[in-house]
């Protein structure tokens, strides 16, 4: 448990990217220094189509008609695992995490390892403000998030979820 947690988690990520020695870690720096300058502009921007253009640079694959606000934090480290399809609208404040790890307690790192899996929103949801999506979960088609919800799991298509963890109160009917 000596070990520097510091570097296992660069390890890790070097691994994920397919990076190694001198020139994968430049690389990656490089990387992550592109990809955190243009969250920053997304992050703070009010408009809409900007913050889209800024996020698709950074590898967010994202639809048509899409809509955000600003305050959107989109998963710093692995943006390109997320997928959101066409009229999707994210409101301001919510997060959206495609990895999940104890990165400084050892004990816990080895108990519950780095954890890389995809978050996909489908056509037309809604993800109202303050909204945290966990990684590994999809947001059906027509669905609602409400206010403050984390979702934990899978969100049925037209449902709308609520609370901490997300649990479905209704189904949106035809």
């Amino acid at each position: 448990m000596d070990e520097d947690s510091t570097k296992i988690n660069k390890e890790e990520i070097m691994k994920f990217y397919g990076y190694a020695g001198t020139s994968g870690n430049i690389s990656l720096k490089a990387k992550f220094s592109k990809s955190w300058i243009l969250h920053y502009f997304a992050y703070t921007s009010p408009f809409s189509n900007f913050i889209i253009s800024m996020q698709r640079m950074r590898g967010v694959k994202i639809g048509n008609r899409c809509h955000f606000s600003s305050y959107v934090l989109l998963d710093l480290i692995y943006p390109q695992m997320i997928t959101i399809e066409d009229n999707v609208t994210i409101s301001h404040n919510v997060m959206i995490f495609t990895h999940a790890n104890p990165t400084a307690n050892l004990f816990l790192k080895e108990k519950y390892p780095r954890k890389v899996e995809p978050v996909i929103i489908k056509k037309g949801a809604v993800i109202n403000p303050g909204s945290i999506i966990i990684a590994g979960t999809t947001i059906g088609k027509d669905a609602i998030v409400s206010v403050g919800s984390v979702v934990t799991e899978d969100v049925p298509d037209r449902t709308i979820v609520v609370g901490n963890p997300a649990r479905p109160i209704k189904k949106i009917d035809d």
